[in-house]
């Protein structure tokens, strides 16, 4: 470092030097003293300049060199994923926050009208960042997310409804409240949208607004909606309240023990478990303290009225959001907890997702009512996985796109660490000159850059290729992927879209020319299989063979934008299975070709006027019998430029004989690893877990010599 800022201050001393020398009085003061002739001056004033000017020129191209040189460099120094034992979990309000921020604002706003608040913590959302409008439960604090206030607050600008606990506010007041907030924003900022997250009785509100003003741009985030109220062991309370005398009348926490049989459990389960990180004893003690403290305020000032006017609010809520389903139409997802205590809220998920034309759920088995308050539960996340978060009224996948936190990547890097130890992935690439070096030291570090290669069965090269290139390059792959890892035309047969969230976060976009157009404009670093879905689930001895279509589809858009073009191989799916049940295999099968017929048809088509196998499309999955895991090898070519080609390219033919060098290079890039992996003394998963046992189960295992 102490290099770099010398380096940057001479540079700068030479420039300043030169811009002083260079000037009217200079050449008048040197006159003076050399006495010399106005020709000799004039002459000598030329010279100088010209000399001076070609002086810039150069200082100036070795300040771009070094200074390409520094943020490559500061780009790889800061990088912030390669060391996954430094990434720290993300600072965020614990549950002990939580019952004391409750207990203080029920203490001090126990009455008034509902009103908005803003979390201090949400104030460093940019100027174009969506409105996010967070509605309670029925416990009314406004304070639900408050474990996510810090990240919530960088991309949304965030309000929270605040209902004081001794309001008889009506529901249908509520809505009208929400409403006006609401068209008073739309008409603010008319091309942003509005996110409702609504947790139980929130959820009807957002609703219930969504189905009055269907011109406005809503997303609704629905959290165990209390759309399930009939079905609730909270309106068994009602009958009960109305016949219990004040002198006999329980606290909450007493009347859901005479729900639920077991206060503990209930406590524990919807409030606690799941909630609290494994911490020391005292740590712990302290927020259940907390808890039991939040709790007696919370019993003292919910009277049996206003106890029984919120379950009936939470009655007449579920009427009437039910009664307005069929005139929601805007994007919804429903988020539902396993072990709800209070709402079936699994099966409602599940009704919801048949009445709103819009709607996707996202379900947490182990999770209970209490869903934004439990640990490994982080909504920013979700929403990003889920393709919900926008800027405009459309959703932009690149320009809306967020990557990855350092945490967030290093949980899906722990989700597939089995993978990467198993399959102990090598990765090599191609300097300038041509030599070959194991690493990504050969990839380029500036984009735009399209990565073209062969792809295996099923995919299985994705994770371990992803996740090197962020760890060692800081390079994130924006794979261009079949729609149906976003949409699916209908339910069916078709894998729930959950299944491709991590996709989804790590950047992937659905296939299209506008997509391919902004990545590269954007100087995207783009991940492209021509041989899409056909290669992945090829058939009995076609691994390694390419299914690409006869004409090119990516050339000259990449010579538009003059990206670096780097054909690569990978091999390594014959040593860790073999596919023994493939498609010709079901089809002799009446059953299954039904069902691949039925997979197919919910998934968008692709190349339907392409010639050759590249057009059969039918998705189906595979049998495959595992083997003892081999080991798989990616080899990176050199990359092939394409800047200042853009009008060369643009002939047919010239554009076809590039296309093919590419293929070439992709074959030959395979060829090449399947004969060297031969001399590989480690391919084998028992000699490499012999040699990381003597050396370090974190030591990089050798292969084979370059």
């Amino acid at each position: 470092m102490a290099a770099t800022r010398a380096s940057l201050f001479l540079a700068g001393s030479s420039l300043r030097l030169a811009a002083g020398k260079s000037g009217r009085n200079r050449h008048v003061n040197l006159s003076r003293r050399m006495a010399a002739s106005a020709e000799r001056i004039s002459a000598a004033e030329t010279v100088t300049t010209s000399l001076i000017e070609k002086g810039k020129l150069l200082e100036e191209k070795k300040k771009k060199k070094k200074k390409k040189g520094r943020k490559e460099e500061s780009e790889l120094i800061s990088n912030v994923y390669s060391n996954l034992e430094e990434i720290k979990e993300e600072s965020r309000k614990t549950l002990k926050d939580y019952f004391q921020e409750c207990k203080d604002l029920i203490i001090r706003s126990n009455d008034g009208p509902p009103r908005w608040f803003s979390p201090l913590e949400c104030c460093s959302h940019s100027r174009d960042s969506p409105l996010l409008l967070f509605l309670p439960g029925i416990d009314g604090t406004g304070l639900g997310l408050i474990t996510h206030h810090h990240k919530l607050g960088k991309i949304f600008e965030m309000w929270c409804l605040h209902i004081p606990v001794k309001d008889t506010t009506s529901f249908t007041d509520l809505v009208k409240l929400v409403e006006r907030t609401v068209r008073s924003e739309y008409t603010r900022s008319p091309l942003r949208p509005i996110y409702l997250v609504g947790e139980s009785l929130g959820a009807c509100i957002a609703l219930d607004v969504a189905a009055r003003n269907p011109d406005v741009d809503l997303v609704l985030i629905l959290v165990n909606p209390a759309t399930s109220f009939g079905g609730s062991r909270l309106q068994s309370l009602i009958p009960l309240l109305e016949l219990m005398p004040d002198q006999l009348f329980l606290s909450l926490p007493e009347m859901l023990n005479l729900v639920s049989g077991d206060l503990l459990r209930m406590g524990w389960e919807n409030v606690v478990k799941g909630l609290l990180p494994l911490q020391p004893f005292g740590e712990l003690s302290q927020d259940l303290t907390a808890m039991s403290s939040y709790l007696s305020v919370l019993a003292d000032m919910l009277p049996r009225e206003t106890l029984l006017w919120k379950l009936q609010m939470l009655k007449s809520a579920s009427a009437s959001a039910n009664s307005h389903l069929h005139a929601v139409k805007v994007q919804a997802l429903v988020l539902c907890s396993g072990k709800d205590q209070l709402f079936p809220s699994q099966k409602e998920a599940q009704r919801l997702r048949h009445m709103l034309p819009k709607c996707h759920i996202r379900m947490f088995e182990e999770s209970g009512h209490f869903l934004f308050l439990e640990d490994n539960v982080d909504l920013v996340t979700i929403i990003k996985a889920t393709s919900f978060y926008r800027r405009g009224k459309y959703l932009d996948y690149v320009s809306d796109y967020m990557p990855p936190t350092p945490y967030e990547f290093k949980k899906i890097q722990e989700s597939n660490r089995w993978v990467l130890a198993v399959t102990s992935p090598v990765m090599f690439s191609t300097l300038e000159d041509g030599k070959v070096v194991r690493g990504l030291a050969g990839i380029p570090l500036q984009g735009p850059v399209l990565y073209v290669g062969y792809h295996m069965l099923l995919g299985f090269e994705l994770a371990p290729m992803v996740i090197q290139f962020l760890m060692e390059r800081k390079i994130l792959l924006r794979g261009i992927a079949h729609p149906m890892m976003f949409i699916k035309l209908r339910e069916g047969k078709m894998p729930d879209l959950a299944a491709f969230d991590t996709f989804r976060l790590m950047g992937a976009v659905p296939v299209s020319g506008p997509n391919f157009y902004k990545l590269l404009s954007s100087k995207s670093h783009v991940l492209l299989y021509p041989g899409g879905v056909r290669e992945a689930l090829h058939r009995k001895g076609e691994e390694y063979k390419l299914f690409w279509p006869e004409q090119s589809e990516f050339v000259r858009m990449a010579s538009k934008f003059g990206a670096k073009i780097v054909p690569f191989g990978v091999v390594g799916e014959d040593d860790v299975g073999e596919l023994v049940f493939d498609y010709g295999d079901q089809m002799r099968i009446p059953p299954l070709r039904s069902f691949i017929k039925e997979l197919t048809e919910e998934v968008v088509q692709l190349r339907t006027d392409a010639n050759g196998e590249v057009s059969n499309q039918d998705i189906h999955l595979p049998g495959v019998l595992p083997k003892l895991p081999g080991r798989f090898y990616y080899y990176f070519g050199k990359p092939i430029e394409t800047e200042g080609r853009k009008q060369e390219l643009r002939d047919r033919e010239k554009c076809h004989e590039l296309y093919l060098h590419v293929k070439s290079e992709v074959e030959r890039c395979m060829a090449y690893l399947k004969e060297e992996r031969e001399k590989d003394p480690y391919r084998n998963l028992l000699p490499r877990l012999l040699y990381q046992a003597t050396n370090g189960f974190t030591a990089e295992v050798p292969t084979f010599e370059l």
